[in-house]
């Protein structure tokens, strides 16, 4: 088998990579899908189970009013048509953490299809399909280490057994592990904007399954896929993503045929594992859920799940270019999260300036956060904070150096903007007169810098603005300092 180091860059040009995603993404409801247990995660092995999610004898499943209610909304928000009847079915295998021997899931008729997500920008924009969205029970967990005797057992913790999942699976549309990686980012942030689930990968909250295959470049007919199991971060799925093309395109080139498999990532190793051969879906044996009807999306159901849909990250972005003047980057960190562009609005609305507290919240706050390892929930300044100091700034009551010493105290001491800044009370220097007097001190103290300015070397001057705020302790009003130091030296 060829190696990554045999693929030349002439070989991996006659080739293009096909590449489909499969999503599983928990939703944030309290109870499973099929019984009342508990979704709560970290609690211990085998408490959060009942008859019905363990799979006894007799036990009947009651569909989650509000897991369908998530699901539609995840639905509608990706652009997928919400289907008025839905099937659930049952998916047969054998494995030591599916209780039941199959799993209750959705297979020739979806919740919801045809849907989509952008990626890209610009003259680079692509639409990638999203072939459906389905509601599904998520099996449990085999444990193969933490326990005693871990060397010789497996261990079986069936907490998430019933937890309720929805799975997207994309169109095989998506042509370079960058894209997946574009899609997988928009898709989360879609899904956390909703509301209807956490995206927690280290907890399972969203898992992603790659369907990759590589054919010769031009050519129409598919070639065979491998499928890349449960990746638990972005950027792994991207660098499996990655190994898989370069080492299909190796067999090809040697003379290989490519085996429809299941592979792992070794992360530590960059290469992907053979795991076992990959099921057809006439493996499964689907076949109509018996103890569960035909799930029926009335209208007016669905008017009054789509009333509750808000505004989603693309059209808020292009609002807040808009409405507030921001750039477009600007916008795109802004809306990154939804509570991050809710708490800049608020700030923008309060303040004179928007642009200028787009800057502050970028700057120095996300800044700040992000040196510490904290999110926007847990910074000390709030948004009413940072409307006041983008306004005392507006104002020239403080300069820019001000702010930030203010900002570096509100973190130290773990204090609103407001409250710092009534304990320091810095007054900007903005008197003439008294501005005159430090800026002669700092000419006479520097008799070769000015010969230099006067000799034509203007770049001086940022030298000259150094000293005076440094001699005023940082209270100088800067533009001031500049007019009267360029009337003084010329």
């Amino acid at each position: 088998m060829a190696t990554l180091t045999e693929v030349s860059p002439a070989a991996r040009s006659n080739y293009e990579p096909v590449i489909g995603l499969e999503v599983h993404v928990q939703l944030l409801t309290a109870s499973k899908i099929f019984c009342s247990c508990s979704t709560r995660f970290g609690a211990p092995p085998n408490t959060n189970v009942c008859p019905v999610c363990l799979g006894l004898p007799g036990a009947l499943p009651v569909l989650n009013r509000t897991a369908v209610e998530f699901a539609v909304l995840a639905a509608m928000a990706l652009n997928c048509r919400i289907n008025r009847t839905s099937i659930f079915a049952r998916k047969n295998y054998f494995y030591p953490d599916l209780p039941k021997g199959y799993q209750i899931s959705q297979y020739d008729q979806p919740l919801a299809e045809f849907g989509w997500i952008w990626v890209g920008s610009g003259s680079g924009e692509k639409k990638i399909g999203i072939t459906r969205l389905h509601l599904e029970e998520d099996a449990g967990k085999s444990l193969h280490e933490g326990f005693a005797d871990a060397g010789r057992t497996t261990a079986i913790d069936l907490n998430r057994s019933g937890v309720p999942l929805i799975e997207i699976v994309s169109e095989p549309e998506i042509s370079s592990p960058q894209e997946a990686y574009e899609y997988l980012t928009r898709l989360k942030e879609i899904v956390l904007y909703t509301g209807v689930s956490d995206c927690n990968m280290e907890e399972g909250s969203l898992r992603c399954d790659a369907n990759v295959s590589v054919r010769p470049r031009g050519e129409k007919q598919l070639g065979t896929k491998t499928e890349i199991k449960n990746v638990n971060s972005f950027r792994f799925i991207r660098q499996a993503l990655e190994y898989e093309v370069e080492r299909q395109i190796g067999v090809l080139q040697s003379g290989g045929h490519i085996t429809q498999e299941t592979r792992l990532f070794e992360a530590s190793q960059g290469k992907t594992y053979s795991m076992r051969s990959k099921e057809e879906a006439h493996d499964y044996r689907y076949f109509p859920e018996p103890d569960l009807p035909p799930l029926t999306i009335a209208e007016s159901w669905e008017k009054e799940i789509r009333s509750k849909l808000p505004e989603l990250p693309e059209a808020r972005r292009k609002r807040l270019v808009a409405e507030y003047g921001v750039t477009e980057y600007d916008a795109q960190v802004l809306t990154s999260t939804r509570t991050l562009a809710d708490q800049f609005e608020e700030a923008a609305k309060a303040a004179k300036n928007p642009k200028r507290v787009a800057n502050l919240v970028q700057v120095e706050l996300l800044g700040r956060l992000k040196a510490r390892g904290l999110d926007i929930a847990q910074s000390p300044i709030s948004m009413k904070g940072v409307a006041m100091s983008a306004d005392l700034v507006e104002d020239d009551a403080i300069s820019g150096k001000m702010l930030k010493q203010l900002y570096d105290l509100c973190f130290e001491r773990q204090e609103d903007f407001a409250e710092a800044y009534r304990k320091e009370k810095p007054e900007q220097i903005s008197d003439r007169s008294q501005l005159d007097a430090i800026i002669e001190d700092v000419i006479a103290a520097n008799p070769k810098q000015l010969e230099q300015y006067r000799a034509g070397k203007k770049t001086i001057l940022g030298f000259f603005v150094g000293q005076v705020m440094k001699a005023s302790k940082g209270q100088a009003n800067p533009a001031l300092v500049n007019e009267l130091l360029r009337h003084r030296l010329e």
